[in-house]
């Protein structure tokens, strides 16, 4: 069985462009033998770090019954992680950067011993050997052009990922989707025959 890991994490709800595109992902990947776990950040967030959490989530022993909770959460979503074969992520771009939920996520799961190690050659990721496609939406234009040095969505992804040991990625980007009806629909079209053109020559080879 492969597993496939879904992450959503826009506030839009039904009129996110990267919710319908990280469908468009999953409704290519689903087939038998394949299960997809979806885990939605945007309407059913994590909770934020707080000084009282913030230890025990990065491998103190937890104490408070706060501190349990909060353990036994980051528990579960990095065996998650560990548990999928590839990942589809949904990741607007807000402020030029992530969502703060998705930002959450990665706080929970990046954790020395158990996502990444630290080695005398450096930090080392933990979480090999899986696949990621990871959705972009954007009102601008930032794969290219003078507005490229405002990127705080991509670049901090792929180190967040790769941190990890995540390194075979794939970005789809749609971009311009503020400049009009017509420059939205050639986005999303753009990004749907990308996603589809990715899962028939690369991620079924996975799933």
């Amino acid at each position: 069985m492969t597993k496939v890991l879904v992450l959503n994490s826009s506030l839009s709800g039904d009129a996110s462009a990267s919710r319908a595109l990280v469908q468009t992902a999953v409704d290519a990947l689903s087939r038998p033998g394949v299960a997809i776990i979806e885990r939605d950040l945007g309407a059913d967030p994590i909770p934020h770090l707080t000084p009282e959490t913030v230890g025990t989530i990065r491998g103190a022993d937890p104490v408070t019954p706060a501190q349990i909770e909060a353990r036994a959460l980051a528990d579960g979503l990095i065996a998650e992680l560990k548990d999928a074969d590839v990942l589809v992520i949904g990741a607007p771009m807000y402020n030029f950067a992530i969502p703060s939920g998705l930002k959450t996520w990665f706080d929970h799961v990046l954790r020395a011993g158990a996502t990444f190690r630290y080695s005398e050659a450096g930090p080392e990721g933990l979480v090999t050997g899986k696949k990621a496609i990871v959705v972009l939406s954007r009102g601008g234009l930032y794969s290219e052009g003078p507005a490229m040095a405002l990127d705080s969505q991509e670049p901090h992804l792929r180190t967040l990922l790769g941190f990890m040991g995540v390194t075979d990625v794939t970005f789809v980007r749609a971009e311009k989707l503020g400049f009009g009806p017509a420059a939205v629909e050639e986005a999303m079209g753009a990004a749907r025959d990308h996603i589809g053109a990715v899962i028939d020559t690369d991620f079924r080879k996975a799933a």
